[in-house]
């Protein structure tokens, strides 16, 4: 019974697709529409092989201004493609072709092609390749060796540019000495620590130092640093850094590898205050130099007056000269005359010392007073007065005359 109404549930629904022929029917859509969906020209047949782009030459070897046949499979139909003989394995792009002797070609529907091109010498050395490329479409390209006769062969440049240089730490080392004091340029040395994180060596690699002071726009220089820093190593490199004579002020001092700039460093350079001591006394020194000058010709100018002057000093001086020297002779004559008197003096107070012991008493012995009768030995005694003599007194021992008076200074 069960059977039965299902067969009859089946009957009520009527034709359509069973659930198990789902798939198979999507796939079968699926094959149907492949060959409208275009295939990339070049790549794949029609009978679904894989094709790749390929050249042909008819000889490996060729001189200059002769020929060659280049044949090509597997490109995309339709395209257009240029020709050139390069050197050097064409490191570095066209700059190695002879661009001038170059040729195009168009592929045909097969994506096949077959033409002649010039064999010229390339600008750079062998080894050459004839350089096969597309010109519109999508880009391929595919090299073939070829010899040119009778040129140049020379090693293949080492390929550079897989070095990544960054800086791990920087600093400015140096101090100003008493010459930038006086306005010699400024001196730093730029102390960098730095890693290599490409894939290659950066040997001798070339840095650019710039300075920059305020809002300027800074001054590059290249710098070259002698070494080598290995792939995924540091090195530590210094770079010397100078500024004009006579700066000061705030400065930055940049460095770039490239066009990446890698550290930024600020130097506070301070005012060379000796320059401007020199202004002052170069200031104060002028003028009074060209004062002097000045007074030089102003007397120059005026003879009779300096001649004058000039007389009337040189007399003043020779009557100077004279006047001491009578004021010396005369004190010289001063001096003897009271060494005379004093001389006499003494032996006067000697003589009446002894009459004094030697008289009897009651008789006083005659003592000649000190502006006796006596009269004087010469001019300068009679004319200086009498003086007492301090240094003797009666009934007692004579004491030692003073000497001579000082003469004066």
């Amino acid at each position: 019974m069960r059977a039965r109404g299902t067969r009859r549930a089946a009957r009520r629904r009527g034709p359509g697709p069973r659930p198990g022929r789902a798939p198979a029917l999507l796939l079968v859509a699926l094959l149907a529409a492949a060959p409208l969906v275009p295939l990339p020209a070049g790549r794949a047949a029609a009978d679904g092989s894989v094709l790749t782009p390929a050249v042909t030459l008819d000889r490996k070897e060729a001189g200059k201004g002769g020929g060659l046949t280049v044949s090509g499979t597997g490109w995309r139909p339709g395209t257009l493609l240029t020709l050139l003989v390069c050197g050097q394995n064409m490191i570095g792009g066209t700059n190695a072709c002879a661009n001038a002797d170059g040729r195009t070609v168009t592929t045909g529907t097969d994506g096949a092609f077959r033409t002649g091109i010039p064999v010229t010498a390339p600008p750079k050395p062998c080894p050459c390749v004839v350089h096969v490329a597309t010109v519109t479409g999508e880009a391929a390209a595919v090299d073939a060796s070829f010899a040119v006769a009778g040129h140049p062969v020379a090693p293949l440049p080492r390929q550079t540019g897989g070095e990544r240089l960054g800086v791990l730490g920087a600093r400015l080392e140096g101090s100003s000495g008493i010459l930038t004091w006086f306005g010699a340029p400024p001196r730093r040395r730029l102390v960098l620590t730095v890693g290599n994180l490409g894939t290659t060596a950066a040997e001798n690699p070339v840095f650019r130092v710039g300075t920059s002071h305020g809002v300027l726009a800074p001054t590059w220089e290249e710098r070259r640093w002698r070494g080598t820093v290995p792939a995924g190593r540091r090195a530590k490199v210094a770079l010397d850094v100078e500024l004009a004579a006579g700066a000061y002020g705030d400065y930055l001092v940049s460095l770039k590898y490239g066009d990446k700039l890698l550290v930024e460093e600020p130097w506070d350079v301070s005012r060379p205050w000796g320059v401007t001591l020199f202004w002052i006394l170069l200031g104060v020194v002028v003028p009074a130099g060209l004062f002097r000058a000045g007074m030089a010709v102003v007397d120059r100018l005026r003879p009779g007056e300096a001649g004058a002057r000039g007389k009337a000093d040189s007399k003043a001086r020779k009557a100077g000269t004279t006047g001491e020297a009578g004021r010396a002779s005369e004190a010289r004559k001063a001096r003897k005359a009271g060494v005379a008197a004093k001389g006499r003096k003494a032996r006067n107070a000697r003589k009446a010392r002894k009459a004094a012991s030697g008289a009897p008493e009651g008789i006083k012995p005659s003592r000649a007073a000190p502006g006796g009768s006596e009269p004087p030995s010469s001019a300068s005694s009679a004319a200086s007065p009498p003086r007492p003599l301090p240094w003797f007194a009666p009934g007692t021992a004579p004491g030692r005359p003073p000497g001579p008076p000082a003469p004066p200074a």
